[in-house]
């Protein structure tokens, strides 16, 4: 089991999550966070944390963010881990509520 970061995490990237992970398994993009398959320990201290929604069980991910295991999973060999919690975006709030943002991730 592990957690996935998903498409709400597009250009709102806060990082409530980063501070309470136990194992360091976040990596951060230039607009996105993902989650490590390979470090994640399923401890579920992240989930509720995310202001954005954004983060899901692999078992429990919504319609339409499936492929956001891949994405984790890929990104996460090439991204640097992020460790301490950082300020979001200056228009991160105005993203919050935006649906299909999958077009804007920065790879």
């Amino acid at each position: 089991m592990t957690y996935v970061v998903t498409e709400s995490c597009i250009k709102c990237k806060y990082t409530d999550c980063v501070d309470v992970c136990p194992v360091d398994c976040f990596r951060e993009g230039p607009n996105f966070l993902v989650i490590d398959p390979d470090e994640c320990i399923d401890c579920t201290l992240c989930e509720p944390e995310c202001p954005a929604g954004a983060i899901f069980r692999d078992d429990d991910l919504p319609d339409g963010q499936k492929v956001f295991e891949e994405i984790n999973a890929r990104l996460a060999k090439t991204w640097p881990a992020i460790i301490q919690k950082k300020a979001a975006p200056e228009d991160a709030d105005a993203w919050l509520n935006v649906k299909d943002k999958r077009g804007l991730l920065e790879e």
